[in-house]
């Protein structure tokens, strides 16, 4: 170890899922009004239309959505779901990032990975951390779309309840509600293009996940339904505080991950050193 740097001597597995986790809950924290914004303008027409009351209040913009909500019901409740947000990452991104670089190594076959063992690594891992964390997902857009629009009384009094109410009214299956394709989307392509192509199944995804029992038979009536009632429109729902949470929460989640593991690799020397 003498003569080496934190930057030379390659991050441990167990330094890369703690440092993966970490750093997407970081990331979560900092930009989740956004989220919550796209998750209310993506179910707001599904929940107006659907509301027996005339006084529904319609969200605008991004900027527009996040003043209405935090007016009309405080601004702790732009955070609602962030605990099972938190949970998601720790679960989601630990994995799906923190395992990457050693289930590529097991694809690789030659010295340099290859776009197939690259390809075969990101949806192996997804694939795990999708099906791992997938719970905490319903249960976040649960809470994120839940509002006085319901009714006076919630569906949900707090996060461990949806856990509760869900698995016991719904079936533990309904805590895997079909949300593969977006995230095998936004695996696969980034930036703008992620957002453009995968905001029509990530609208589905919300409205699906958020649905009550019995109210769409599958994921794909619950598109067809939106495409007759709503027209394409509805699919691109929450567009611009998707691309905007996509952006911000990648660079914060790659900043800290990359300097948590460099001051953990640090730390790991200097105990070495000291032994």
């Amino acid at each position: 170890m003498v003569g080496h740097t934190a930057s030379d001597v390659p991050p441990t597995m167990a330094v890369k899922i703690f440092s993966a986790g970490v750093a997407a809950c970081v990331a979560d924290m900092i930009t989740f009004p956004l989220d919550t914004a796209k998750v209310r303008l993506q179910v707001g027409s599904a929940i107006q239309g659907e509301c027996l009351t005339s006084s529904a209040i319609r969200y605008k913009g991004v900027l527009g959505t996040i003043i209405t909500l935090a007016k009309t019901e405080g601004p702790v409740k732009l955070y609602s779901g962030l605990p099972a947000g938190l949970q998601r990452q720790i679960s989601f991104a630990s994995l799906r990032i923190g395992l990457y670089d050693t289930v590529q190594d097991f694809f690789t076959t030659g010295k340099e990975a290859s776009l197939g063992s690259k390809i075969s690594a990101g949806l192996t891992t997804g694939g795990v951390a999708v099906f791992i964390g997938q719970p905490t997902e319903v249960v976040k857009v649960r809470l994120q779309a839940q509002s006085g629009l319901h009714g006076p009384k919630p569906r949900y009094t707090g996060t461990y309840n949806a856990y509760r109410i869900i698995a016991t009214t719904e079936g533990l299956t309904g805590l895997w509600k079909d949300d593969v394709p977006c995230h095998f989307v936004s695996a696969v392509i980034a930036g703008f293009c992620t957002t453009v192509l995968s905001s029509p199944v990530d609208v589905v995804k919300t409205r699906f996940v958020n649905s009550s029992p019995g109210q769409y038979t599958s994921v794909p009536n619950c598109a067809m339904m939106m495409l007759t009632r709503e027209g394409p429109s509805a699919f691109f729902k929450g567009f611009l505080p998707s691309f905007l949470r996509l952006g911000s929460w990648n660079v914060i989640m790659f900043v800290c991950f990359e300097q948590l593991k460099r001051e953990l690799m640090k730390s790991r020397q200097t105990m070495d050193c000291a032994t």
